[in-house]
């Protein structure tokens, strides 16, 4: 249908245009259906929110919530598959929370404003702690916070890549300094540290879920040798690569 045929033409072209090529992407808003399908259930919102807060056990969340262990599971699986939390394995014990992706704070953003809460960083942490919740909204600019987030994705885009503060600090126009306590005030951690837990994390993923070789996974997450991967594989996991893909295959 072109513009002369809609029923009632305002002058506005252009901007319909876009409007009715953006609502021609269906794929992109069945995507959007599908994680709001997933948040379809008060339970599930529940544990979700619980997860944005603090890393947790499934004997935990069950105590926490008042659940059995088979129930929580049930409800982690799809949180899982849609991406909103991640899981770390300590021994035989699983650790899940909320995945550090923009979708994930919206949502998490939007459920406490729903509901009028307030974020529990800010009500139970000592005055002299470093909380992030407090500090995204008092003390980084709109302008800062884009940017951090802005590296934080870049970097987990790329995590086969091995990339400097400095050259981080160039390319996004940043003193190196600002950058590194930037970063912290968000994610609570140090950068490097922050970017080596996702990577143990998506190196334990590739484990689990592909045939590819230790070497490989070791690249993959941006290890250029196979045995410092292994190294630091076991101190984050305590556990061996090949010794954890058998465990958990």
């Amino acid at each position: 249908m072109s513009l002369t045929e809609l029923p009632h033409n305002h002058g506005e072209g252009p901007k319909t245009e876009l409007i009715r090529e953006q609502l021609n992407d269906i794929e992109h808003f069945q995507t959007v259906a599908e994680v709001f399908k997933q948040l379809g259930d008060a339970t599930r919102i529940r544990i979700f929110w619980l997860l944005c807060h603090r890393e947790e056990c499934v004997l935990n969340i069950s105590a926490m919530l008042e659940m059995s262990s088979p129930a929580v599971s049930h409800h982690l699986r799809p949180l899982k598959n849609s991406g909103l939390i991640v899981a770390r394995r300590d021994g035989k014990e699983v650790h899940y929370r909320a995945a550090d992706t923009e979708q994930s704070r919206l949502l998490h953003q939007m459920i406490e404003q729903v509901m009028e809460i307030t974020c529990p960083e800010l009500l139970l942490l000592p005055a002299d702690t470093d909380r992030t919740c407090e500090k995204q909204a008092a003390e980084l600019s709109p302008e800062q916070l884009r940017i951090v987030r802005e590296i934080h994705d870049h970097l987990l885009l790329h995590m086969e890549r091995r990339t400097t503060i400095e050259e981080l600090a160039r390319q996004y126009l940043i003193n190196p300094t600002t950058l590194k306590a930037d970063f912290k005030s968000v994610y609570g951690t140090s950068l490097a540290a922050h970017v080596k837990e996702h990577r143990m994390e998506q190196a334990a993923r590739l484990l689990r879920e592909s045939d590819m070789s230790i070497a490989e996974i070791a690249q993959a997450v941006g290890y250029d040798s196979q045995s410092k991967f292994t190294v630091a594989f076991k101190s984050f996991f305590q556990t061996l690569p090949r010794d954890y893909r058998k465990k958990t295959q």
